[in-house]
């Protein structure tokens, strides 16, 4: 048990802290959760429920709950799972393939004689 004052209000703000984190896990878990039943079950709703889980990832990616590019990929994930269920293919794009120029060469530039000036 901290003595220091300062050191008794930091176990209550990391008390309070960890109870609010714990809040915004729980309601992703269950978002996540719920996306997930509604995919492999077929059921309508996976669109709604596919906004619900992306807006708890981002939700718990401003608060610092989860880090910001685990919540991309979890959001990639979720929009991967719910493009396979509703029946479209979810492949990767192909690269962009650059076309080769021609072998022709420019013509040659004529050089322009020089100007030059009586006296």
């Amino acid at each position: 048990m901290p003595i220091i004052k300062s050191a008794k209000k930091r176990v209550r703000v990391a008390t309070k802290a960890a109870a609010r984190n714990s809040k915004t896990k729980r309601g992703l878990k269950g978002a996540l959760k719920a996306f997930h039943r509604a995919v492999t079950g077929g059921k309508k709703e996976a669109k709604s429920l596919q906004s619900k889980a992306e807006s708890a990832l981002d939700k718990a990616g401003k608060k610092g709950v989860m880090h910001k590019n685990k919540v991309a990929r979890k959001k990639s994930q979720v929009a991967k799972a719910a493009k396979a269920a509703s029946g479209a293919k979810a492949t990767a794009k192909k690269p962009a393939v650059k076309k080769v120029a021609s072998a022709k060469k420019a013509p040659a530039k004529k050089t322009t004689a020089k100007k030059t000036t009586k006296k």
